[in-house]
């Protein structure tokens, strides 16, 4: 960032010294925060059957003023600005009042991620990967769209050739089970020793 600005003054300068006018344009930092940028993440979700070639791909929107966010210390290596800096993200949510998931999959997110759910029934999802608030949160977010892609995965049907497959073996798994029933029955019946 600071050789964007760098670069941003060093045109300002080359460009007055040539004479022309040059209206200086404001320059936003990047890192600061992502809700000025937009208020709602667009994520890519499937909510179909099981596979890429059949899915429908939904955008799943993330409003970002339904989450809450917190920022602290983060732990790790770092120097002095691990303790100065609270770059950690926690990003919750409460998932049965989260109407941006469908019913189905708000169930399946409960089940699936019970360790992850406080006692108020919220979603916890945490990141410190980075050093940067910025990266933290939106890593947040990914984490999130995984959490909700998982869930709205569909279960597998069997098709008919899956269940005869299945069957022949089960069947097979049954006669190699006996066959060798039948050799120890065997190995049993030679220890035998008759005192008729």
């Amino acid at each position: 960032m600071a050789a964007h600005i760098a670069r941003r003054c060093y045109l300002l300068c080359l460009n007055v010294s040539a004479g022309t006018t040059v209206i200086p344009q404001l320059v936003k930092p990047r890192g600061v925060v992502i809700r000025d940028v937009n208020s709602t993440f667009q994520l890519n979700a499937g909510y179909g059957t099981r596979g890429t070639d059949t899915t429908e791909d939904t955008q799943v929107h993330v409003p970002v003023d339904r989450l809450t966010v917190s920022y602290s210390r983060s732990s790790g290596p770092g120097g002095q600005h691990v303790n100065k800096a609270s770059t950690k993200a926690e990003v919750r949510f409460h998932v049965q009042t989260a109407d941006w998931i469908p019913e189905d999959v708000r169930q399946k997110i409960l089940e699936k991620n019970k360790n992850r759910i406080n006692k108020a029934g919220e979603l916890l999802v945490t990141s410190e990967l980075s050093r940067s608030q910025q990266r933290n949160f939106c890593d947040c977010i990914q984490k999130i769209s995984a959490i909700i892609t998982e869930a709205s995965e569909k279960p597998h049907e069997p098709t008919a050739e899956d269940i005869a497959l299945r069957a022949k073996r089960l069947e097979k798994r049954n006669k190699e089970r006996l066959k060798l029933k039948k050799i120890h029955s065997v190995t049993k019946q030679s220890r035998r020793v008759d005192f008729d």
